[in-house]
């Protein structure tokens, strides 16, 4: 009897003990996640410039190391030089732009609100073209003369629609600016980059072991990828085209240039805007300067393909339809940093994803040892 009760009188205690331990667990779990919780409401209104700055470190570190050897081991001074450069390598241009296509937007939708919109109609030379010549100017012309009714027919939803598109232009400002706080940041980040990388690196394994220290490795060789071959080919020929707009004194070219922009980020080149220019000079521009236009226009839609090669460390294995989704889904959500931000990011979760499904064809560098 005495036994028995003893071992009663022990089970109770152990089973005390095991509630009790629970709810210190909880407690301690309670406690961190409320702090955790805290310090993400804290650091939200800075996530994006803190996310961009990162992957500005990641995709500049080459560079940085580089420079670094070159002037004598003076990581500060390497810094300081990466981030006067990107300002105004970058931001200069980008404000350029981004302020012009403001400008000109905004011109243009005070002309639909208003209803003082006007299309030029249609040059003879358009009929003279064989078979559909005489269609596409009768239909031209047809549009330019109801374009005033069109507009006061559909006069509420395009004053709904526009309403967005200025909100959108608004916030433009606020995005410049976020670059510049990116872009200095990055440069106290790089300097420094090692103690990150090896803390990192000790996270990673920490979570996922071996392949976690794959992972992380992957997501930094795709950030290196789709930075330097998408974001930096895009920058590149949109630079190109702008100046080249500048140059023969194209109208709209603030609209334009971010259109070229946002079609070589998403991977379908500038080709789209540069062949309606063509087209555009050879009928209102003399022959003389047509062709010279177009002499300039050719060989920067081409650009990328000389250019990719060289810049990607391994072929970018990411879908077209991933980095578009990244560049709309990313502007809309978060305007003109979002643009750069979203590709990079859907990028990395896809060769994430990719390597975690289907280990067997991921990278070397993503396998588990």
């Amino acid at each position: 009897m005495d036994r028995s009760a003893e071992t009663t009188t022990q089970r109770g205690e152990a089973g005390q003990v095991s509630i009790e331990a629970k709810v210190s667990d909880l407690v301690r779990l309670g406690i961190i996640g409320l702090f955790a919780y805290w310090t993400m409401k804290l650091i939200a209104p800075f996530a994006l410039i803190v996310i961009w700055s990162a992957i500005l470190v990641v995709a500049l570190f080459p560079m940085f190391e580089a420079l670094t050897r070159l002037i004598g081991n003076r990581p500060g001074i390497a810094a300081t030089i990466i981030v006067i450069g990107c300002l105004v390598l970058i931001i200069a241009p980008l404000a350029l732009v981004a302020v012009n296509f403001a400008d000109a937007a905004q011109a243009l939708i005070g002309k639909l609100w208003s209803g003082t919109v006007t299309l030029p109609s249609a040059p003879e030379a358009v009929r003279a073209w064989p078979v559909v010549g005489e269609r596409i100017h009768d239909t031209w012309n047809q549009i330019v003369g109801d374009l005033a009714s069109t507009i006061v027919k559909f006069q509420a939803p395009i004053r709904e629609v526009m309403g967005g598109v200025v909100a959108k232009l608004a916030s433009i400002g606020g995005g410049v600016l976020s670059f510049v706080a990116s872009i200095m940041l990055s440069g106290l980040l790089l300097t420094r980059a090692a103690h990150l990388a090896t803390a990192i690196q000790a996270l990673a394994s920490r979570v996922g072991g071996d392949r976690g220290v794959g992972f992380a490795r992957l997501a930094g060789a795709t950030v290196r990828n789709v930075s330097r071959g998408v974001i930096g080919v895009a920058f590149l020929q949109t630079l190109l085209c702008g100046l080249c707009f500048a140059v023969f004194g194209m109208p709209a070219r603030g609209a334009l240039t971010f259109l070229v922009f946002m079609f070589c980020v998403m991977q379908l080149g500038p080709g789209l805007v540069l062949l309606p220019a063509i087209i555009w000079a050879w009928f209102s521009w003399s022959p003389v300067t047509a062709f010279a236009f177009t002499c300039v226009a050719v060989p920067i839609t081409l650009v990328d393909n000389i250019l990719k090669p060289i810049l990607m460390s391994r072929g970018l294995s990411t879908p077209m339809p991933v980095i578009l989704i990244g560049v709309i889904g990313g502007t809309l959500s978060y305007g003109l940093l979002g643009l750069f931000l979203g590709p990079i990011v859907l990028s990395v979760f896809y060769e994430l994803l990719k390597a975690w499904a289907w280990p067997s064809d991921a990278p070397e560098g993503s396998k588990a040892a």
